[in-house]
């Protein structure tokens, strides 16, 4: 390998390394995005049988306190995580407002 822009067969070692490195972390993104959704999935069927108690006993859907219980308690999971907590929070509050929808067109 000669001339300027050539590179260096160390160069091309090193990209190949990096390139391996930057596929084995992607890889491990997609299992992570996988194990969210499959979380996501598992909070909404437990959402959906809260929906099923809240009507059966003449509840209503909206349950303020708690949401805020649930908000609190995303907060503190994201400092223990030292993940940004409005963050957390944000994804918590559209969690919460997809289970009340669905919450509210099952009745």
């Amino acid at each position: 390998m000669t001339g300027n822009s050539a590179e260096t067969k160390d160069e091309l070692l090193d990209r190949d390394a990096t390139e391996t490195d930057l596929d084995e972390l992607r890889e491990e993104i997609q299992e992570i995005d996988r194990d969210i959704v499959e979380l996501i999935a598992r909070r909404t069927y437990v959402a959906d049988s809260i929906a099923q108690v809240k009507e059966a006993e003449g509840l209503p859907t909206t349950d303020e306190k708690q949401e805020e219980r649930v908000m609190d308690r995303a907060g503190e999971n994201a400092e223990q995580f030292d993940v940004d907590s409005n963050l957390v929070k944000a994804i918590f509050r559209l969690l919460i407002e997809l289970n009340k929808v669905e919450q509210r067109s099952t009745r």
